[in-house]
């Protein structure tokens, strides 16, 4: 897969982009980065990319003619010729694990960093950009978001986990929570792994991690649970929590 990122702030994601499972994506020959500065493709001394918006108001806008020279520079490089164009936005379609597994099975993505009051309207159809929301808070820029997006989508390529179940067993693979984790030593401070975790029964675990991860996601995050059709077996340990926990 490559990624190239259009932004103001290539140093950002240098250091990123060397950790984590990118790194480990980019080292398998699974994931190429390309960071592609906007302020390359400026034509004053300044390098200037943004300037005042029309009507008046608080702010500064990015100009549109760095970003297309940019964004031909890609389409010049592109494999594919036709790469799937991301704009984070706060206005955009919410990230989720969902769009991450629809993301990893793009061969080409391009990611355009928003930054100042936002970008000219005119851009985002013109290169075709789809925009992407992180979260419903206010950035300095879109370098975080990109790198969101990045590292969720590389550690589902095939090849980059170690264990391959890892992550289809992550939280949101599906509408609930993980269970609770433990390890060595048993007994940390007088709070003790949970019994059931040691005693060998590999269905009773099973049952055990299913119940705690329905437990915990109606606790935490029961927006996950709204409009969900639960297996028979998950609507019985959910109504078994209920009357447990007094709800």
């Amino acid at each position: 897969m490559r990624f190239s990122i259009l932004t103001l702030n290539p140093g950002f994601f240098r250091g990123a982009t060397d950790e984590g499972m990118v790194r480990v994506a980019r080292q398998k020959g699974l994931l190429d980065v390309v960071l592609v500065p906007i302020r390359d493709f400026t034509v004053d001394r300044y390098g200037t990319t943004d300037d005042y918006p029309y009507g008046g108001g608080a702010g500064m806008v990015m100009t549109a003619e760095p970003i297309f020279r940019a964004f031909e520079s890609v389409l010049r490089e592109s494999p594919s010729g036709k790469p799937r164009v991301l704009l984070t936005s706060p206005q955009g379609r919410g990230f989720t694990q969902a769009v991450a597994e629809e993301l990893r099975t793009e061969p080409e993505i391009v990611i355009l960093c928003g930054r100042y009051k936002g970008i000219d309207e005119r851009v985002i159809p013109l290169i075709g950009a789809e925009e992407i929301s992180v979260g419903d808070y206010v950035l300095s820029g879109g370098e975080p978001a990109a790198m969101v997006i990045l590292d969720a989508v590389a550690r589902l390529l095939p090849g980059v986990l170690g264990d391959a179940e890892s992550a289809e067993a992550d939280s949101f693979s599906e509408p609930l929570l993980d269970a609770p984790v433990y390890t060595r030593p048993e007994d940390v401070h007088g709070s003790r792994v949970p019994e059931i975790l040691l005693s060998g029964d590999h269905e009773k675990i099973r049952v055990w991690r299913r119940r705690e991860a329905i437990r915990r996601t109606w606790l935490k995050r029961p927006d996950l649970l709204l409009g969900r059709t639960l297996s028979k077996e998950d609507q019985k340990l959910l109504d078994e929590i209920k009357k447990e926990e007094g709800r």
